[in-house]
């Protein structure tokens, strides 16, 4: 039986709809949410996925960003007609 998967946003939007529904005002901190909702969703036995940290996927962009720019060196300025 294949493993069953949840885009672990989800859980934490349910889990966060539940508490508001219980009258609490739940938070992720102060900063980057990604952190806090990856501690909540290992405490209900999920893994989170590294491909759902949108800093992940910034920091791939970025990356790609510099090796584009290493080999073919700084990208023309896009023309304006």
């Amino acid at each position: 039986m294949p493993e069953e998967t949840y885009n672990p946003w989800t859980v934490v939007n349910v889990v966060f709809h539940h508490l508001v529904d219980q009258g609490l005002h739940p938070t992720l901190g102060d900063g980057h949410p990604g952190d806090p909702a990856a501690e909540l969703l290992r405490a209900l036995g999920i893994t989170p996925e590294a491909e759902g940290d949108a800093r992940q996927k910034a920091a791939v962009h970025d990356h790609l960003a510099e090796l584009r720019r290493s080999v073919f060196g700084e990208p023309e300025p896009p023309v304006s007609y």
